[in-house]
């Protein structure tokens, strides 16, 4: 595959992973390895994700119709980007959409993906039109506006065809579509007797992203929404086209990662993980989650990163983090840093499984800290230090010991 991608970002990622740039650039050139970076947005750190690379990590934020708080949303950004968060996604429905991109893009020093439907229909909203009123010049205008303005990946759902609507019709599923640009394709189909936009008129999204050195997020519109419709026929057809729509992409030398679900019962990951490798013929791997229960709400941060930990190892690329609101409301600060820490943990986890070059290596810092009672190493490693150093900061002055065992720790007892 012949790519436009930059030597200095292909050898930024290349020392930030540890490894030589002729293996980025082989795994680019077998479509096995993305970098996310708009060749406008040049302030940003280029994110390498695939194979042999460390798991990734993206946090959401964005407004919603209910809740405009610009300040708020930049602050979720500059936390991400303080935590280590890989990407952010800016996925508004609320508000001038377009002038929180602008602001999120001037600060974000991270690659940064939007979901471009999502503004189409909110700018017919603004009209008082419905989503089944949009067209294809309507949708790829803002297509094109988000890719001029720098953003690095779009996620774009493709792969829902008009083929797939008796499948969904048959209503076997308990919760339907629960992509929203899934939801919004499906009726626009559904009501306009036509074929996805997004999949007719592929090879104009294609030569637009390659322009911009961009990214296209292949979305998985019919992913399951809850365990029950997990790997189900309406979710396998989508992903049959999605391996067609990477074939393309290659044959342009368009860069493409694949979205994945969703709710998927533990023992049902793995199988879906080479389910996308399969077909998608190695593609990046970008798993939205995956939630492997559906009855903890308040707690999803957790159930995703069993989840994540699980994908990851064996052998997604790019885990999207999952906060405590999810399912209820829109997070807050408090929110975004348990998700992201709780992504990050199983993306590292993963990392250690899958043996990626210098994955242990925190750790094993982390562990001869231990052993010499280096507290402030210790709490400086972690992944989250400064809810290390206020658990720490309880126990008083005695820096030599902690509350669990006191003079009893076997570490102190038997120092070898």
């Amino acid at each position: 595959m012949s790519i436009n991608v930059l030597d200095e970002d292909i050898e930024r990622v290349a020392k930030d992973e540890g490894l030589e740039p002729a293996f980025i650039r082989q795994g680019m050139e077998e479509g096995t390895i993305v970098i996310l970076k708009n060749r406008l947005h040049q302030w940003a750190q280029p994110a390498g994700v695939g194979k042999g690379l460390k798991t990734k990590v993206n946090v959401n934020l964005g407004t919603s119709p209910d809740r405009v708080d610009f300040d708020l949303e930049l602050k979720k950004l500059r936390i991400s980007m303080e935590l280590g968060a890989d990407t952010v996604m800016d996925l508004s429905t609320g508000g001038e959409i377009r002038d929180l991109r602008i602001e999120v893009l001037k600060e974000a020093k991270i690659p940064v993906g939007t979901v471009p439907i999502y503004e189409a229909v909110c700018r017919l909203a603004q009209q008082r039109k419905s989503p089944e009123q949009m067209t294809k010049e309507s949708l790829f205008s803002v297509i094109e506006d988000h890719l001029k303005s720098g953003v690095d990946f779009i996620t774009v759902h493709c792969g829902l065809t008009r083929r797939a609507l008796p499948i969904i019709d048959e209503k076997r599923r308990i919760t339907g579509i629960v992509s929203r640009g899934g939801s919004f394709l499906y009726r626009w189909m559904k009501h306009n007797h036509k074929e996805n936009p997004l999949y007719e008129y592929y090879d104009e999204l294609l030569d637009m992203a390659k322009e911009y050195n961009a990214t296209l997020s292949l979305g998985d519109g019919l992913r399951p929404g809850s365990i029950a419709d997990s790997t189900d026929r309406t979710q396998v057809e989508e992903l049959l086209v999605l391996g067609e729509l990477v074939d393309r992409a290659r044959e342009k030398g368009v860069q493409a990662m694949v979205e994945g679900p969703g709710h998927i019962p533990i023992h049902e990951i793995r199988a879906n993980v080479m389910l996308e490798k399969k077909l998608c013929h190695g593609a990046p791997f970008y798993v939205l989650g995956p939630l492997v229960i559906d009855c903890a709400p308040g707690y999803d941060h957790i159930v995703s990163a069993i989840g994540g930990a699980v994908a990851a190892s064996a052998g997604a690329d790019f885990l999207c983090y999952v906060t405590s609101s999810e399912h209820l409301s829109l997070p807050d600060l408090q929110d975004v840093r348990e998700g992201l820490i709780a992504s990050r943990i199983a993306a590292h986890a993963a990392d250690i499984a899958k043996g990626v070059k210098l994955a242990d290596q925190r750790d094993n810092l982390i562990s001869r800290a231990r052993k010499s009672f280096d507290w402030e190493q210790m709490i400086s490693l972690s992944l989250d230090p400064e809810k290390a150093r206020k658990k720490r900061g309880k126990i008083g002055s005695d820096f030599q010991k902690c509350t669990m065992c006191g003079e009893f720790c076997a570490m102190r007892g038997n120092m070898l």
